[in-house]
């Protein structure tokens, strides 16, 4: 039994953001200025998971690093948008290429800037440490803080209800 209300067995994509999201919402900056985000283990484990099984992963971002974009490369991310200004438009151009339909797709994300994508989905999601107005909007508010283990607190609830959670690859990389 999942504590998102929402037919999970329609979901075939999830969008995440990185800062609030995937990566705490605190950063320490480097000496040249570029921000250094640390990623929850379990998160990547989940979304490598999730992909190997057929789901879909997409990252819409406004941050620029490069070493975001390896990290989620090597979790078999093949759907990377960097430099988002307007995150409508990465998602149209996501839904395009794909096929998938908004009622498909999962969006966590943390801030204002998530805002109208998330209402364009048709299960916006939030971590625990979200601003209020975007948890106004979502239908699950993870119990889990960005950075900590939201992907994973979402895609395996979503797994689990699709039958894909503990299968025999589960076990390996």
């Amino acid at each position: 039994m999942s504590a998102i209300n929402y037919d999970l067995t329609k979901i075939k994509s999830f969008i995440f953001d990185v800062d609030g999201v995937l990566s705490c919402q605190t950063v320490t900056l480097a000496e040249d200025g570029q921000p250094m985000r640390s990623t929850n283990v379990r998160d990547g484990y989940a979304i490598h998971h999730a992909i190997r099984s057929g789901l879909d992963v997409a990252v819409i971002t406004g941050g620029r690093s490069e070493i975001v974009r390896r990290r989620l490369e090597s979790l078999g991310v093949r759907h990377i948008y960097l430099k988002s200004y307007d995150k409508t438009e990465q998602l149209k151009e996501y839904m395009d290429k794909t096929g998938f339909d908004p009622e498909e797709i999962i969006y966590v994300g943390d801030d204002i800037i998530d805002y109208l994508v998330m209402k364009k989905v048709g299960l916006p999601v939030a971590p625990a440490d979200a601003c209020p107005e975007i948890k106004d909007i979502s239908i699950y508010v993870s119990p889990v803080k960005g950075g900590e283990g939201v992907a994973r607190d979402v895609i395996e609830q979503v797994m689990k209800v699709q039958g894909k959670w503990m299968v025999n690859d589960a076990f390996f990389w």
